[in-house]
């Protein structure tokens, strides 16, 4: 038997026909995604008990998406208004629990510090103050309220000093774990003689599968044959600028095995963006690499 989706009551002040029109796209997206969304706009009727509707939308519902606007910090901050009144009962609710999570300060058109209301001062929130990564806002919104988290916590091993006797040396695993990384940024140095030519960077949604093999003393191949790896683009330097900096060419050439140009639509893909930063061979020894990546989330839900 399927769950009930998750019942949600939109909390936001009415600053501009704007602000209401972003409001309501955000709303119908949830909706499209599941979540039962309570919204004035689509929920409340003319001549309808303003009052009534707040109560039996904030007691009711499983989580609050409180829109933190800088009216709304503002007005929630005086208790003026529909949101003074919706404060109130939301107050009264984090007296009774004030561990409780149910409330999501979603900030958006802010540029107060802290950028929400006094009583959301202790909450963590979801920040869409920035359009250009409005989509990697929006999956950690929606699966937070849905109770799955773009970073899972990655599986307890076992204790490898565990099971080894105080002599002998312990069993330190040198499987394919070795071969992951999964922070979203940073410096990553690996042996792409052992475990295939694999390294994994990031985890969840955003897990690369890379593979490598070696190429010449200052050159690696790079393959698209795993499954999370849809197409390869070379980012090729321009000549460099009277400052010295190297420029990038503002359109890749997009390649897959056999190196043939392919444009890549990159506003419904999730991509990793590396650099290698050196690579290190010695005869009869195994050659290791070092790469500097960055990963943006740019998927639709």
């Amino acid at each position: 038997m399927d769950s009930p989706a998750p019942r949600v009551f939109v909390s936001y002040s009415h600053d501009s026909q704007a602000h209401k029109d972003w409001v309501l796209k955000l709303a119908t997206r949830l909706v499209a995604n599941g979540v039962d969304v309570i919204l004035d706009q689509w929920d409340l009727s003319l001549g309808g008990d303003l009052p009534r509707f707040m109560e039996a939308g904030l007691v009711g519902a499983n989580r609050i998406l409180a829109v933190c606007t800088s009216a709304y910090t503002e007005k929630a901050n005086m208790g003026s208004g529909g949101v003074g009144y919706e404060k109130m009962i939301l107050t009264a609710q984090l007296m009774q629990d004030t561990s409780s999570e149910r409330i999501i300060p979603v900030v958006r058109d802010n540029e107060a510090k802290p950028p929400v209301p006094t009583f959301l001062a202790s909450k963590v929130y979801v920040d869409f103050r920035d359009d250009a990564i409005y989509e990697s806002s929006y999956a950690e919104l929606v699966r937070e309220i849905h109770g799955h988290k773009i970073r899972p916590r990655p599986r307890l091993g076992t204790d490898p000093f565990a099971v080894a006797p105080a002599t002998v040396s312990p069993q330190i695993s040198f499987s394919a774990e070795r071969y992951v990384s999964p922070a979203l940024t940073g410096t990553v140095v690996f042996d792409y003689s052992n475990n295939n030519g694999r390294y994994v960077v990031g985890s969840g949604d955003m897990a690369f599968e890379t593979a490598w093999s070696g190429g010449s003393s200052v050159s690696i191949h790079a393959y698209s044959d795993p499954p999370s790896i849809r197409a390869i683009a070379l980012a090729v330097l321009l000549p460099p600028e009277r400052s010295g900096s190297p420029r990038q060419r503002r359109t890749p050439d997009c390649v897959r095995r056999a190196r043939a140009a392919r444009l890549l639509p990159l506003n419904r893909a999730r991509v990793l963006c590396g650099r290698i930063s050196g690579i290190r061979g010695r005869r009869r020894s195994r050659s290791r690499a070092v790469c500097r990546s960055d990963r943006r989330h740019f998927g639709r839900l």
